[in-house]
């Protein structure tokens, strides 16, 4: 009877444990960092600093969390991927501790910069690779779900900051946020794990022997994958969308201020992108295992050219909202789906590495875009410049995904 029941209640499929530590790595790391919005001002006061000078502190540390995926991507398959989390959440910790001691803005670049740079650079991309490796069937459900973090943690953490920073000043809140990242970030990423088969499993739980040969670690060498054309036109797509991608996560709460909304509303804006972020992780995740990731992947930059279009005419607190939720959804859907074609394109061999470097052409668009809005507030006191053109760099990301599309798939149909 004992062993009925022992049957009949099966352990659960490690890969969600694998799941649940990567979605914990994105919400403390990212939600940590888009805070940032929250503390524009404050910086801003205490240092005397300009709008594009403060910005440029988001920008450093943008371009170090996307861009050293190329390094700790690579290390991760070879060594595994918990080493590199856990180190990651320990570094972002310290960063953001040593930022809360900070007598100057340079300061804050070496510390914050450096510090959640470096320490979600360790992170983000092994906590995401290692996922990969875990699902084929749900693959985009699940990569949904480890960067659904990103989303609740914009949902959740820039709330609490602006509560923080009124209970304690900003240094203090950063020094509660560093906190949080060491001991709960750090903590679950112990439970990532690289190789299913070490279990004596497959992807989604099967028998090893069941798998498919894209389910293993097999799958196109680096050099073969950075040269074909899908992966090209997928860097040069993500290079352009990311100039405008995360200009809404640094300028929106400013933006609402200049408009009047009181900062206890204008910070909200930032969790209601979190909010749409995690629906669209989630629901568009799913949704792309059943329509194709590659096409959702275009859709994912036409509808965040539409609500980029939207920001440019909203000016009170409704249509700032509408923005903030459908702009969520479609930023959620594209962090979902990109890992997830990445592993459909190239196999799991080199996965992780494969999308460290991709992450450089988001990590060079972060560095640029965020400040460069700054500074374009600095010279004309509007934003409207800086919106339009990230509308215009998310329609090419789409036209440059389908025509890419179209020319690997006729190379593969002469091929034949």
């Amino acid at each position: 009877m004992n062993g009925q029941a022992k049957l009949s209640h099966p352990r659960a499929f490690y890969g969600w444990f694998v799941v649940a530590a990567a979605f914990a790595v994105t919400f403390v790391g990212f939600g940590s960092a888009y805070t940032f919005s929250a503390f524009v001002e404050p910086l801003q006061h205490d240092f005397g600093a300009s709008r594009g000078s403060v910005s440029l502190v988001f920008s450093l540390a943008g371009f170090l969390y996307f861009g050293l995926g190329i390094i700790s991507g690579p290390l991760a398959d070879r060594l595994g991927s918990r080493p590199f989390a856990v180190a990651g959440m320990i570094l972002t910790g310290v960063g953001l501790a040593a930022a809360s001691a900070a007598q100057s803005l340079a300061q804050v670049y070496v510390a914050y910069g450096l510090g959640v740079g470096l320490g979600m650079g360790c992170a983000y991309v092994p906590a995401i690779g290692a996922v990969q490796r875990w699902f084929v069937r749900r693959r985009g459900f699940a990569s949904g779900i480890a960067v659904s973090g990103i989303g609740v943690g914009t949902l959740a953490m820039p709330p609490l900051a602006s509560l923080l920073i009124g209970l304690l000043g900003w240094r203090g809140a950063y020094l509660a946020l560093g906190a949080l990242a060491v001991v709960l970030g750090g903590g679950l990423a112990l439970l990532i794990e690289n190789d299913p088969r070490r279990r004596g499993l497959g992807p989604d739980g099967d028998p090893p022997q069941s798998t498919t040969p894209m389910a293993l670690p097999e799958g196109a060498g680096v050099r073969e994958a950075i040269r074909s054309t899908r992966f090209i036109g997928l860097y040069a797509a993500c290079l352009i969308c990311a100039f405008g991608v995360f200009i809404p996560f640094v300028h929106l709460v400013p933006y609402a201020r200049d408009h009047g909304i009181a900062p206890s509303s204008a910070v909200w804006l930032l969790a209601v992108i979190g909010v749409g972020s995690t629906a669209g992780r989630f629901f568009l995740g799913g949704l792309a295992d059943r329509m194709g990731r590659e096409l959702s992947l275009l859709l994912m930059f036409i509808g965040m050219a539409l609500a980029l279009a939207m920001w440019a005419i909203s000016t009170t607190v409704w249509p700032l909202v509408v923005f903030a939720f459908v702009y969520g959804v479609f930023y959620g859907g594209w962090v979902a789906v990109l890992p997830a074609v990445v592993m459909d394109y190239f196999g799991g061999r080199n996965v992780s590495g494969l999308i460290g470097i991709l992450y450089t052409s988001v990590a060079f668009g972060t560095l640029i875009g965020p400040s460069a809005a700054g500074f374009a507030f600095d010279f004309s006191h509007s934003y409207t410049l800086p919106i339009l053109l990230s509308v215009g760099a998310n329609i090419l990301a789409a036209m440059i995904v389908a025509a890419t599309s179209s020319a690997a798939v006729r190379k593969t149909a002469l091929q034949r």
